[in-house]
């Protein structure tokens, strides 16, 4: 189903956004890494749905780096840190900034074990989530670095721009300040390019969830607040995705136009020399994907979301991001995916969008106080002049 009218309420937005996420995710894990024509081969065909572990019953000794059940409905590390962050918000209740990150997120990735799918028991999330998410703990508990610094040193990829959905909501419509917030928030975790991706991620969700929004209105959102490599990136894939309507045709000219632009190389699980260092010059891969494959399916969210899915490599972060856009839009997330995710990952995909509603009216009231107060100022000393 085609994204709905303007009428799409807050509620239905942020839910559609989250629930489109962690779907996306849950979709992407079991073939994340692989090159499109690997996936066809495996699966004897494009997946469109929920598959099973790329090496079925071993999937625990595969890979003992990895040793994670990814696939049969598992959400990833994305949706945990998506999560974890909408539970920062819920304690503080107002914008985020890099020490909130410190203060909030850091001790939620430590303590209180929860259910971890791809591990099938209770853990803290510490213990699944990825090297450079653990990155966090190292730097801001053990290190006690200056949480605005604290992303310096770690290696550049999507890790920051994976979990920026709910900052994009807490901004819904207001694409500048998701910018703006996710950029702070991101600074702990993330420098470069990395930081970039995820303050246009962000501006991306609260472009889509402005009412009358379109998937080239996002598009240009992201273009008009997106800086250096991150920017050209995107330009140049979307400008290749206009020109596709079936996510087939696109995946292998999508790569193409985003090749010089990454640093990671032809080969995902060999990434190259230069691989994820700063740069002025590069971009992540996987937003400008997502931004591709919400074109080419003209904000359609299975389409959206197949699309990513099946174009391999990071997948998993790609549909994470495609989903949330194409659901902030007001894409329909279908039924029989959220009910099966949330059942095999035991996890309520709702639950955290509610929260997440009662907290972003929450903060939007207060900047509604805010903006009065600092206009009722600026008017006693004389700042506000009459329209002529």
């Amino acid at each position: 189903m085609t994204p709905k009218e303007s009428e799409t309420s807050l509620e239905d937005r942020i839910a559609g956004a989250l629930v489109g996420a962690a779907v996306g995710d849950a979709l992407g894990g079991p073939v994340e890494g692989y090159s499109p024509d690997q996936i066809l081969e495996r699966h004897g065909g494009r997946v469109h749905g929920v598959v099973g572990p790329w090496n079925g019953d071993a999937w625990r000794t595969a890979r003992p780096l990895a040793p994670y059940h990814k696939g049969d409905g598992h959400v990833t590390d994305d949706t945990l840190m998506t999560h974890a962050l909408i539970r920062v918000y819920a304690r503080v209740r107002d914008h985020l900034d890099a020490y909130a990150i410190a203060d909030h997120l850091v001790p939620d990735l430590m303590t209180g074990p929860r259910w971890i799918p791809e591990l099938e028991t209770e853990a803290v999330p510490l213990h699944r989530i990825f090297l450079a998410e653990k990155w966090l703990v190292a730097r801001l508990h053990y290190g006690h670095v200056d949480p605005r610094e604290a992303g310096t040193g770690n290696i550049v990829n999507c890790g920051a721009a994976m979990y920026m959905a709910p900052v994009g909501l807490v901004n819904a419509a207001h694409p500048e300040g998701a910018y703006a917030e996710a950029l702070d928030v991101a600074g702990a975790h993330q420098s470069s390019y990395g930081r970039e991706a995820a303050g246009v991620f962000a501006a991306a969700v609260a472009a889509a969830a402005t009412p009358g929004a379109t998937p080239d209105s996002v598009v240009a959102a992201a273009l008009r607040l997106a800086k250096d490599g991150t920017r050209t990136a995107i330009e140049r894939v979307c400008e290749v995705a206009a020109r596709h309507t079936d996510f087939e045709s696109a995946l292998l000219p999508l790569r193409e136009a985003v090749a010089p632009y990454d640093t990671v190389g032809p080969d995902y699980r060999a990434p190259s020399l230069g691989a994820r260092r700063p740069s002025r010059l590069h971009a992540i891969e996987e937003l400008p994907i997502a931004l591709g494959m919400l074109l080419v399916s003209r904000g359609d969210y299975r389409h959206a979301v197949l699309g990513s899915v099946n174009y391999g490599r990071d997948c998993d972060s790609i549909a994470t991001m495609a989903g949330a856009i194409a659901g902030a839009l007001g894409g329909e997330v279908p039924e029989d995916w959220s009910k099966r995710i949330a059942e095999a990952s035991r996890l309520d995909l709702w639950e955290p969008a509610a929260t997440l509603t009662r907290v972003t009216r929450e903060i939007f009231e207060r900047d509604v106080r805010r903006r009065r107060a600092h206009e009722a100022a600026f008017t006693r000393m004389g700042g506000a002049r009459c329209s002529e």
